[in-house]
């Protein structure tokens, strides 16, 4: 199988075997942690113990440069503002009863340990997602396709992966205009971490999107 092949297959096996299984199995999210760990680690590590000659790919998504980090950090403020404002203007047309209902018939997510998984979700979910997704599905990918096809592919599979998690507690013209906006944010990510050649610019900025979701979800369990 060709680098491509094997690089490609995974990242769409994986999104869409997560997505069926929030959307028909609705696991416990605490259940899901160490598999989804497991896997977001495991299976790009296969390929690079497979492919000894790019290790070096590896290492340099790791590289940390400072001025892509304070970029980060300030699109990640403007993002924050984005969400959590864009929250407070439509909450009184859209309707957003359901996603606290959803996370919690659905995931197991209450009140009560709604902040624990706020801190998994924004620290070491976000470095996870940005690793299999950016570092893996779009940084090594795109040294065997084009620059293209590498910024579509992990950008779409970014939002299919979402799709379980996201379907029941939204209408669909919402899910519609969420999905695109991950597929936005996918292709926002990618840049940064092609401008800097690691993935710490986008999960700093991945970050700061969770601590704005959370914000949000905070608000709908009533705890802010």
């Amino acid at each position: 199988m060709s680098k491509k092949l094997s690089i490609m297959s995974t990242i769409f096996l994986f999104s869409i075997t997560i997505t069926f299984i929030d959307a028909f199995v609705h696991p416990d999210y605490f259940v899901k942690i160490p598999i989804k760990i497991l896997f977001f680690l495991a299976l790009p590590m296969l390929f690079f113990i497979k492919n000894r000659d790019v290790f070096g790919e590896f290492k340099k998504m790791f590289v940390l440069r400072k001025d892509g980090i304070l970029k980060a950090f300030l699109l990640g403020i403007g993002i924050y503002a984005v969400i959590v404002g864009g929250y407070l203007l439509t909450r009184s047309t859209i309707d957003f009863s359901n996603v606290s209902a959803s996370l919690t018939e659905g995931m197991g997510i209450t009140a009560q340990n709604f902040i624990y998984v706020s801190l998994y979700i924004s620290l070491m979910n976000s470095l996870l997602e940005e690793f299999f997704f950016r570092g893996f599905g779009f940084m090594t990918l795109k040294k065997y396709t084009s620059r293209t096809i590498a910024y579509i592919f992990s950008s779409v599979l970014f939002a299919v992966y979402h799709i379980g998690m996201l379907v029941d507690m939204f209408d669909l013209w919402v899910l519609l205009l969420l999905l695109a906006g991950l597929i936005a944010g996918g292709c926002i990510f990618n840049f940064l971490n092609e401008t800097n050649d690691s993935i710490y610019p986008s999960w700093f900025t991945h970050m700061f999107a969770n601590f704005a979701i959370n914000t949000v979800g905070f608000i709908l369990f009533g705890l802010l």
